[in-house]
C-alpha cells in the first residue's frame, strides 16, 4: 500500500515517525476522514474547510499542502477508483523536544494520509442498530477534530462490551452526539439534531442530510435533545462518513418507535443514495 508521508508517496512500511512527534507525545494534531464513492471524494471541499478550521484552532500551519491532490493520488495509485474507499488524513505539530508549550518556529508539521477500501455495513443500515447512553466526559472543544480521542475510544469499547453499535454522549441532560457519529431524532415530525457548537463536531455528512431535509421539505430543528425526550421520538439515526444514515431501533433496553427503521429515515436514505450514485 502506498501512503502519503510529508510530501511523498511511499510504501507504508517505509514510514518512520519520530518518538518525539507531538502527535505521539500529546495527541497534538488533527485529522479528517473522507469517503470516496467510485473514486469521487464526497463533499471534499467541506472536509478541507473543516480541516483548515481545526488546524487554525490548534494553531498548526501547513502552508500550501493540497489535500485534494493527496487524496486523489492515493486513490489512483492504490487502485481504489472503482469501489468504495476512505481516505484518512492526519496532521501533527511535528517532532520536537518534549515540552507542553509549542516548539520554536521552524518545526515542520507531520502530514500523513492513507486510503483503504471500505465495505459499508449495509445490513445495519437496512435493519437498524442499538445504542447506549454514557455521560459526556469530553472537553468542551468537540468542534475541533482532534487526535485526542481517548474518551471516544472508551465509550466505543463500552458499547462493544454491552452488545451495542454506538454510544451516545449525554451532557447536562441532553444528547450531544455519538462516539464517532452525529445523532438525530424525529420529534413531532421534525428532524431534530444538536446545534453545531463547541459541544459537537460539525458533521460533513450531517450537513448533507440537513440539505436533503430542506430540499425534501422536511422541517428541521437544530436544538439540544433532552435525554428525557428520547422515549417520545418516533425515529432516531446516527450519521457519519462511514455510517452514512443508520437507523437506531433500540436505546439501552428499550425500543425506538416500532422497532424498525422509520419512514423519514428510509426517505433520507434513498435521497442520500441518489446523491452519491
Amino acid at each position: 500500500m502506498l501512503v502519503h508521508f510529508n510530501g511523498r508517496l511511499v510504501n507504508r512500511d517505509e514510514v518512520r515517525i519520530s518518538p518525539d512527534d507531538r502527535g505521539f507525545l500529546f495527541a497534538d494534531g488533527v485529522y479528517e476522514v473522507v469517503r470516496a464513492y467510485r473514486g469521487r471524494l464526497f463533499r471534499a471541499a467541506d472536509h478541507w474547510r473543516r480541516l483548515a478550521r481545526s488546524l487554525g484552532e490548534v494553531r498548526i500551519g501547513v502552508g500550501n499542502v493540497d489535500f485534494q491532490a493527496i487524496c486523489e493520488s492515493l486513490l489512483r495509485e492504490n487502485n481504489l477508483l472503482a469501489g468504495d474507499a476512505t481516505v484518512y488524513l492526519q496532521v501533527t505539530r511535528g517532532p520536537a523536544p518534549r515540552q507542553h508549550a509549542f516548539p520554536d518556529a521552524g518545526v515542520a508539521p507531520t502530514v500523513h494520509a492513507c486510503a483503504t477500501p471500505f465495505q459499508p455495513a449495509v445490513n445495519k443500515q437496512r435493519e437498524g442498530v442499538r445504542v447506549i447512553l454514557l455521560p459526556d466526559i469530553r472537553w468542551t472543544r468537540c468542534d475541533i477534530k482532534s487526535l485526542a480521542l481517548l474518551p471516544n475510544v472508551l465509550a466505543a469499547q463500552q458499547a462493544k462490551e454491552r452488545g451495542a453499535d454506538e454510544a451516545l454522549f449525554v451532557r447536562a441532560g441532553c444528547v450531544t452526539e455519538g462516539s464517532r457519529t452525529n445523532f438525530a431524532a424525529v420529534l413531532d415530525s421534525k428532524f431534530v439534531t444538536h446545534p453545531q457548537n463547541n459541544l459537537v463536531l460539525g458533521g460533513v455528512t450531517l450537513n448533507a442530510v440537513l440539505d436533503l431535509c430542506r430540499k425534501l421539505g422536511v422541517p428541521v430543528s437544530e436544538r439540544p435533545i433532552k435525554e428525557a425526550e428520547l422515549k417520545s421520538t418516533s425515529e432516531m439515526m446516527i450519521i457519519g462518513t462511514t455510517t452514512e444514515i443508520t437507523p437506531v431501533i433500540r436505546v439501552e433496553d428499550w425500543q425506538v418507535g416500532e422497532g424498525v427503521p422509520g419512514p423519514l429515515t428510509l426517505k433520507l436514505q434513498r435521497a442520500f443514495r441518489e446523491m452519491v450514485t
